[in-house]
């Protein structure tokens, strides 16, 4: 089994959105994917991507094939990417804040 990395289009007519797949080459390009890795959205401002980095690199490493067009929209992901602000340290979750309040109630 050859495994691609290629775009698989979604959208309406005349609006264009596309998911970045890793699938089985023989299968038609609106076939059923084995990993869901991103998506493109060649009508915004800037070309948005997003890419699971990780899952991308994973598939690179067992030996996918990216499509060309793949190939040249993967830099802008993470070039977006190293420009996202990253924050010094995690929100407190819901669930954490009310797991605290019991044990402080308690302690009283």
């Amino acid at each position: 089994m050859s495994v691609r990395i290629r775009l698989k289009r979604m959208g309406n007519r005349n609006n264009p959105f596309y998911r970045i797949v890793a699938i089985n080459s023989s299968n038609p390009h609106d076939g059923k994917a084995i990993e869901y890795l991103g998506t493109y959205d060649p009508k915004s401002s800037s070309g948005r991507v997003v890419l699971k980095h990780d899952r991308y690199q994973y598939w690179l490493s067992v030996g996918a094939i990216p499509s060309d067009t793949v190939k040249s929209i993967v830099p802008r992901a993470i070039e977006h990417a190293s420009t996202l602000p990253k924050s010094e340290e995690p929100a407190e979750t819901p669930a954490e804040a009310v797991a605290e309040e019991p044990a402080a109630a308690a302690a009283e």
